[in-house]
């Protein structure tokens, strides 16, 4: 074991990222790509959990990866460009969460860990987390979240003092709106108690299970409930909230060429060798490099990758992933487009398109 990275002299830390998950509930997007690496403002949501990490000082850091570890290595490297020193954990399938911790148990070492789903976002990074950890050391450290709708997630009961008591996956019947964050803080205890559970009806090694062991052996779970926002970019409409928030934070600057004939409305981000000619961007919203808007209205909460084309057109509260292309389009709003999409309105229709489009897609929108 090597000392903290922050010189106090506690217990190393690590940090363990998954990113082996099939994005199901991303598809048709996430046949092509994996999901960790759909774009919120531009940038891969798996970025920011490893900016997170490194900002809290955790530099040796590993990641899960099943069928797409190809596409995460070549977009994340050895992770020097974070400040991070990464190692690739292939799982061999996606079993479950406590699969996933098992999977890197010899690479963990027996060291303390911070666990970070790949596709969560938490506002304000974890680092006052891990500061909660480090002083108290219990043998699991939970954020949770209050949610409307606690059935689609891991649910934890509380006792009266505040103490983790009952935790369950997905619940029909929810006792608690308190939902589990994907950002977990453990000791190697939870190592053992995943090797000690049994696979759910879902057929999968539940942290929940795990983490309930631990409290049944009598050891220390505590929670911290997270006051700002917290994002499950597992769906287009949660991706879409994710891409809304994150805009939300930018501080507008302009690097490319915006015409006199143009106007940027609140804050907007016009990378290098991005143009905007003839049009109005109503920010938050950020435009790629190399990308372009014509005659248009882009804009609130709109991202447009690298090469976009938006042309005579208004969108608004949309996704445009790389060299998509909206044309002729009286007004597209609530999408999510996969590279290289293009959509080509024929005849001025008043109507709202709403659509999910996987890479490399074309639509002709009809005139009646």
């Amino acid at each position: 074991m090597t000392p903290a990275a922050d010189g106090s002299g506690a217990p190393p830390l690590r940090g363990l990222v998954l990113a082996g998950g099939a994005g199901s509930r991303l598809r048709p997007i996430t046949h092509t790509s994996a999901k960790q690496l759909v774009p919120v403002a531009n940038k891969p949501i798996l970025f920011y959990g490893l900016e997170q990490l490194a900002s809290a000082g955790i530099t040796d850091v590993g990641i899960v990866v099943g069928d797409t570890r190809a596409d995460i290595e070549a977009a994340v490297g050895d992770g020097s460009s974070f400040g991070l020193e990464v190692t690739y954990l292939p799982q061999s399938a996606p079993l479950g969460l406590a699969h996933a911790v098992l999977t890197a148990a010899t690479w963990l070492g027996g060291d303390d860990f911070v666990m970070f789903l790949g596709d969560n976002l938490v506002e304000g990074g974890v680092a006052p987390l891990v500061e909660r950890f480090r002083a108290n050391r219990p043998a699991a450290q939970l954020l949770l979240k209050r949610v409307p709708d606690p059935r689609r997630f891991g649910v934890v009961e509380m006792d009266g003092a505040g103490r983790v008591r009952r935790l369950v996956e997905k619940p029909a019947e929810p006792r608690s709106d308190l939902a589990l964050v994907g950002v977990y803080l453990f000791t190697s205890a939870v190592v053992d108690a995943a090797r000690r559970i049994q696979p759910s009806t879902r057929g999968e090694l539940e942290i929940t299970d795990a983490i309930q062991r631990l409290v049944d052996d009598g050891l220390e779970v505590r929670a911290h409930e997270l006051s700002g926002w917290w994002l499950d970019t597992g769906k287009k409409d949660d991706l879409l909230g994710a891409n809304r928030a994150v805009l939300g934070g930018l501080a507008g600057r302009v690097e490319g060429m915006v015409d006199a004939s143009s106007r940027l409305v609140g804050e907007v981000v016009v990378e290098a060798g991005a143009q905007v000619c003839r049009s109005t961007i109503q920010g938050p919203a950020i435009l790629g490099p190399g990308a372009r808007v014509v005659d248009s209205h882009v804009g609130p909460n709109i991202s447009v990758a690298a090469r976009g084309r938006v042309e005579r057109s208004r969108v608004a509260d949309s996704v445009l992933l790389e060299d998509v292309t909206v044309r002729d389009v009286v007004r597209l709003e609530s999408s999510l487009l996969g590279r290289e999409a293009s959509v080509q309105g024929r005849a001025g229709h008043p109507g709202v398109h709403r659509l999910l489009l996987s890479d490399h897609s074309t639509v002709e929108l009809a005139d009646d």
